[in-house]
């Protein structure tokens, strides 16, 4: 009766909060047990070796009870202590594990924001290479414009030389043939000496003519050389002052550009610290609810 009565004994355990058990003995409703019928005899008195001897096995059968509870207990001990080691185990591996996760997730994105932040800077060198390439540009555009300009001043006093040269050639040619003629017929000159002398008179009016009317041309191609010049010159000085103006606001826009850029790229790392403060409170706040 007493071993079933320490089989029918059961302890649960029960969890009642974090870090704590509690223990709960549920004890076997009481069994009846059946009185033996005792066969008619005539009563007997028991003696005292009797008696000891069944208080011994009382004892006994006491202390075996106590120590199959005992046992059952420790059994039950270990089981919960097993558990509880399994259950801190499980704890200290999924800390491990979110703390790995959340520094390959951090690392991660400190790649991508390298990344970013190296791709805006590319971008920004290749905007810094095309405004030095338009600015090259517009100063060669500008160079062979003066060169240009220069080129048509240059064949202009070349063609106006050139023309001078030829007419003095010409003079210098019609006083050699005169010449010629006048030393080859010197008697027909005697006779004609009255008609030549006009004629070179008149030769020698319409030379004078001829050199006011080229020096008149001169002075006005002069004049229509320094007007074009002076135009050439307003020309290129509106060309130099609107390749100023461009240049400055091609600097302008760029310096915005960057600064628009190089806010947005503070902006990010605000962001991403603001996020790795919260990732990494919220794994302190995990840890410490779970430690606790």
């Amino acid at each position: 009766m007493e071993v079933e009565a320490a089989k029918s004994t059961e302890i649960r355990c029960q969890e009642m909060s974090k870090g704590g058990l509690a223990y709960e003995v549920i004890l076997a409703e009481p069994v009846g047990v059946p009185v033996p019928r005792r066969a008619d005899s005539p009563e007997k008195t028991p003696s005292v070796e009797e008696i000891q001897e069944k208080l011994k096995a009382a004892e006994e059968r006491r202390r075996s009870l106590e120590a199959s509870k005992m046992a059952a207990i420790a059994q039950k001990m270990q089981k919960i202590e097993e558990a509880s080691r399994i259950r801190s185990e499980q704890t200290n591996n999924f800390i491990v594990n979110t703390k790995e996760a959340l520094d390959a997730k951090m690392e991660t994105h400190e790649e991508k924001r390298e990344a970013y932040i190296n791709e805006l800077r590319a971008r920004l060198k290749d905007h810094l290479e095309g405004v030095e390439k338009t600015r090259l540009t517009l100063e060669q555009q500008t160079m062979e414009v003066y060169k240009a300009i220069e080129e048509k001043m240059n064949t202009a006093a070349d063609k106006r030389d050139e023309n001078i040269k030829k007419m003095l050639e010409r003079l210098r040619e019609h006083e050699e043939q005169v010449r010629k003629v006048r030393a080859g017929n010197h008697e027909r000159f005697q006779q004609l000496e009255s008609a030549i002398q006009e004629k070179l008179q008149q030769a020698a009016d319409r030379r004078l003519l001829l050199e006011a009317e080229q020096k008149e041309k001169l002075r006005n191609h002069n004049l229509k050389l320094a007007e074009v010049r002076s135009a050439a010159t307003a020309k290129v000085e509106e060309i130099t002052k609107d390749i100023e103006n461009k240049l400055t606001t091609a600097e302008q826009n760029r310096e915005k550009e960057m600064q628009k850029k190089l806010d947005f790229v503070k902006k990010e790392e605000r962001r991403a610290e603001l996020v790795r403060q919260n990732k990494s409170a919220r794994v302190e706040s995990a840890a410490a609810v779970t430690s606790g």
